[in-house]
């Protein structure tokens, strides 16, 4: 199979490597970049564990072609946190909201989706843009007083 290089910036960093045509952004976060807070859940877009942001949209890197972020940014749940935590982070530590662990990265991303597209969402919105992301352990209770929490604080640190 031919491969093709492709160039992005993921985290700030820039990057150039060799994929696959068939392969998954997923696999080259983990596998190729050593990038493991992005997790393989379910393989078919059901879950959000994958949740990653490119240009600054929330997408499923499980379903996303490696060779379709040539020439993009790329945010990873690494690169949220700067020299601290991210606001959105700590309020789901201060909120309860991190149980097992597993959906967190995910659900983190797809919030700071949500809070660079909307300043002040509804408990609505915020349940409603999470949907995709499934969680096994909190019944979403915190994860939505978690980002309610960091509304305001975020906005700040962005």
């Amino acid at each position: 199979m031919i491969e093709k290089t492709i160039e992005f910036k993921i985290n700030g960093k820039l990057k150039k490597l060799r994929v696959k045509p068939n392969e998954l952004l997923l696999n080259v976060i983990r596998e190729e970049l050593g990038l493991t807070g992005t997790k393989y859940g379910c393989g078919t877009g059901e879950c959000g564990a994958c949740t990653v942001l490119v240009e600054a949209k929330a997408i499923l890197s499980c379903l996303t072609l490696a060779v379709s972020v040539d020439k993009k940014n790329i945010t990873t749940i690494e690169g949220i946190a700067g020299q601290k935590l991210h606001p959105i982070q700590q309020a789901f530590l201060d909120e309860g909201a991190i149980q097992c662990g597993f959906c967190t990265p995910g659900m983190i991303v797809t919030a700071k989706a949500l809070l660079d597209e909307k300043q002040k969402p509804t408990e609505d919105e915020i349940r409603e843009y999470i949907k995709g992301n499934l969680c096994r352990c909190t019944g979403y209770v915190n994860i939505v007083k978690a980002i309610k929490k960091s509304v305001h604080k975020s906005r700040k640190s962005l």
